[in-house]
């Protein structure tokens, strides 16, 4: 693909206008409130985009894309399984994160049960922030530069770690959440311009939905190895309450928010725009499918080769651009999470030997985070070897959250569950991941629901054998006002009925 003038212009033209914005929103970070949290200042709409910007990235255009042009609309369900979980999160978790008024999810850990829990789940967090989602999404956005451009896949990888990377280290996540703004809408508007591109190219509507009929099923075979419809009973239910409930790089855009009805808003605001990602992402790879078929090669190829050939020049330099910008909206929330959990639940917690200045505390985050991005540009090239980088990133994510995600639930649920049952449960779901997924062979999906099932079954057993004499207080921190949005019951309830209208019509 040649870049035209006018590609070459909007490209730079849209990093530099991200990249302006981001450095002027962030000037007057100060305090470690300001850097980690935006100051516990941010409206509905900042948060809702940023959640959606943060999360859809090239692992979506480039990995989801990829499985719709294996799978079809069945890998739809990793998306609208999310809207119910992110409803979930407005209700159930956000009123109890926010009353504690934590900067990090494992700090919620220590509240509940003891220091144990919070390290242990930090430590998961740094490690798969760096080999999963931070190496993944370098990796999807260098496959772009080379797939677009032939730029090399080292280079690109280290391209864009040191853009992303530099305003991040300084601005922290106000840098981030405009950065997303921005990002975030151009990527929603170019995969909206490929899909109706596509529409015209196979045809109009009607026809795509009569040629691949066989293609636009939410349900896959029981013994299908990667996606069987029983995953859709448990299994995909424990990533995506797991990732939008209790990731710090999603929970933390909510955990900035002005009060509780902002951060409500917020989340139903992206668990809306989340019900139409699979007809921007997952429709122009089926596309790519019946337009090519085996033309495309690498299925993570497909929708880099449906852009390619669809765009006019002028447009394909403003979709590269969101593209490229989805990789640093996706990055620079991981580095400052990554960066928060490194300084709040362990630098600041076990390693400062006294009280740090708020001064050092964003100094040691902005170190932490350039580090981040070094560690994460040597591995990601080697993600060329791991098969589909969808599959794989998926995978990787799921020896931790079975374990979390008892740990979590449970300890909501029941008062007396004691730390001991929260620490072996967070230990023992890794080993039982391993063991379902690499060692029997059961679906990923399926291992993850098996693990969570035995870890649950062992801490519940614990807290039978020693429950906790009295139930831990929670801290009332008061950090934001609590009263919660008058309309988000009803607007949660009505985001649930649309999903299951999808699926009874896709089904």
């Amino acid at each position: 693909m040649a870049l035209s003038q006018a590609d070459l212009v909007s490209f730079l033209g849209f990093m530099a206008l991200v990249v302006g914005v981001s450095l002027y929103a962030s000037r007057k970070e100060e305090s470690s409130q300001d850097y980690f949290l935006a100051g516990r200042g941010l409206r509905w709409w900042l948060i809702g985009i940023s959640l959606v910007a943060s999360n859809i990235s090239t692992e979506h255009f480039v990995g989801m894309s990829g499985k719709g042009y294996e799978l079809g609309l069945a890998i739809a369900s990793f998306e609208w399984i999310a809207v119910v979980a992110l409803v979930f999160v407005a209700l159930v978790l956000l009123p109890r994160f926010l009353r504690a008024g934590i900067y990090t999810l494992p700090e919620y850990l220590e509240y509940r049960y003891n220091a144990a829990a919070r390290a242990v789940m930090a430590f998961y967090l740094m490690v798969m922030y760096v080999v999963a989602a931070m190496a993944g999404v370098l990796y999807t956005g260098a496959l772009t530069l080379d797939s677009l451009f032939g730029v090399d896949l080292y280079l690109g990888t280290w391209a864009i770690g040191a853009l992303a990377g530099a305003y991040t280290v300084y601005g922290g996540l106000k840098a981030v959440v405009w950065s997303d703004l921005i990002q975030g809408v151009a990527l929603l508007g170019g995969g909206l311009l490929v899909m109706i591109l596509g529409f015209e190219a196979v045809g109009g509507v009607g026809a795509f939905f009569e040629h691949n009929a066989d293609k636009l099923h939410m349900a896959l075979p029981a013994d299908h190895p990667t996606l069987p419809w029983t995953v859709l009973l448990l299994g995909i239910w424990i990533p995506n309450l797991a990732y939008w409930g209790l990731n710090q790089f999603i929970t933390q855009r909510a955990l900035a928010a002005k009060d509780l009805a902002e951060g409500q808003r917020g989340i139903l605001f992206a668990a809306g725009l989340k019900l139409t990602i699979p007809f921007l992402v997952v429709f122009p790879g089926i596309m790519a499918f019946q337009l090519y078929g085996a033309e495309v090669g690498n299925a993570d190829r497909a929708f880099l080769h449906l852009m390619n050939d669809l765009l006019p020049a002028g447009l394909r330099g403003v979709m590269f651009a969101a593209l490229f910008g989805a990789v640093m909206s996706s990055l620079d929330s991981m580095l400052n999470s990554a960066s928060t959990i490194f300084t709040k639940d362990l630098y600041e917690r076990h390693w400062a030997r006294s009280q740090p200045s708020q001064r050092r505390l964003v100094a040691v985050g902005r170190i932490a985070t350039a580090s981040f991005v070094v560690v994460a540009c040597i591995l990601a090239p080697e993600l060329r070897h791991m098969g589909a980088i969808y599959d794989y990133m998926q995978q990787a994510w799921n020896f931790i959250w079975p374990g979390v995600l008892a740990a979590f639930l449970w300890g909501i649920a029941i008062p007396r569950v004691p730390g001991s049952a929260a620490v072996v449960a967070l230990i023992i779901g890794v080993p039982l991941y391993a063991f379902f997924n690499l060692g029997i062979g059961v679906a990923y999906l399926n291992a993850a629901a098996l693990s969570f099932i035995v870890t649950s079954l062992v801490l519940l057993a614990i807290s039978w054998w020693r429950p906790l004499a009295e139930p831990r207080a929670l801290p009332e921190a008061g950090a934001v006002a609590l009263e919660p949005a008058p309309w988000a019951v009803p607007t949660g309830f009505a985001l649930v009925l649309v999903t299951l209208g999808l699926y009874v019509v896709f089904w």
